[in-house]
């Protein structure tokens, strides 16, 4: 199968929070594919979840584009290591940062280590996410819901306010939010519901930030094969993952990877506020 397989996928199923080696197809994030021309060299970057999926594509685009990166994730080593190694690969810096978000002091000690071992910040990248499918509204606990919240937009608004005042003007502010923010999956509806919180963050935080010269905006990915997906939905789900889209299949993270740096270049200083949907297709206001 290639890595622009559409549906029917194999059905599978993993255990939260997923494993890129047990993926059926293996999901491409740009290893053998992107080429950098310099457009971040210099930056330094903090990206969460960036040990697999959209976070592990942005690392190599942003590494191959001359950026230094803080790699923060929960507990997923190998996934992480592996991504460390692409880093590397390509002549950077890659510094590993295990811990769960939902802390307040674990979100300081990923921007205490930016600063530290990279001796700075300009890029930030809240990708870091949690969801799960429920299929009524009785079936989700108040643990689950305060769970999701905790980990989607309490731990970005907590990375941002740590990170801004070590950022320089020409920063940015990158936040992955989705197309549930516009259309929202209602098996997914603690998920959805912070991803539209995600978009409004956004949306105030260009405007809060830009007298400082910082830019913030947000990336809004539709079906994307990520580990999130088989260790998130049932198996018939997974198989028909990406079919509602026009394009009929799941996108790669490799195929956002260029929404990230171009949202990172300096080049594009006179984008704020703004969404950028990479969604197979599907339009949302």
């Amino acid at each position: 199968m290639t890595s622009r397989a559409k549906p029917p996928l194999p059905k599978q199923q993993q255990s939260m929070p997923g494993r890129t080696d047990k993926m059926d197809p293996a999901p491409d994030h740009g290893e053998k594919t992107y080429k950098g021309s310099g457009k971040l060299a210099g930056k330094k970057a903090v990206i969460t979840g960036g040990d697999s999926g959209i976070g592990r594509a942005v690392a190599i685009a942003f590494a191959r584009e001359g950026a230094d990166l803080v790699i923060a994730y929960l507990d997923e080593h190998d996934d992480a290591n592996e991504t460390r190694r692409l880093v590397e690969e390509a002549g950077r810096k890659a510094v590993l940062v295990p811990g769960d978000v939902q802390g307040a002091e674990h979100c300081r000690e990923i921007i205490d280590t930016a600063v530290t071992e990279l001796g700075g910040i300009d890029i930030l990248v809240n990708n870091a996410a949690h969801q799960a499918s429920f299929k009524g509204i009785e079936d989700m606990s108040d643990e689950e819901w305060e769970l999701t919240f905790r980990v989607n937009i309490e731990a970005m608004f907590r990375l941002t306010r740590a990170a801004v005042p070590h950022m320089k003007q020409g920063s940015a502010i990158i936040n992955t939010a989705s197309i549930n923010a516009d259309k929202p999956n209602p098996t997914l509806l603690a998920y959805a519901t912070t991803k539209g919180a995600i978009q409004n963050f956004t949306a105030g935080l260009a405007q809060l930030l830009a007298e400082k010269g910082i830019r913030a905006n947000c990336v809004a990915p539709g079906p994307i094969w990520t580990p999130l997906i088989p260790s998130t939905m049932p198996p018939d789900s997974v198989a028909k993952f990406g079919s509602n889209v026009p394009m009929k299949r799941p996108g790669q993270p490799a195929e956002l990877a260029t929404a990230y740096v171009m949202l990172a270049d300096p080049l594009s200083s006179y984008t704020s506020g703004a969404t950028i949907a990479v969604t197979g297709g599907q339009p949302i206001l």
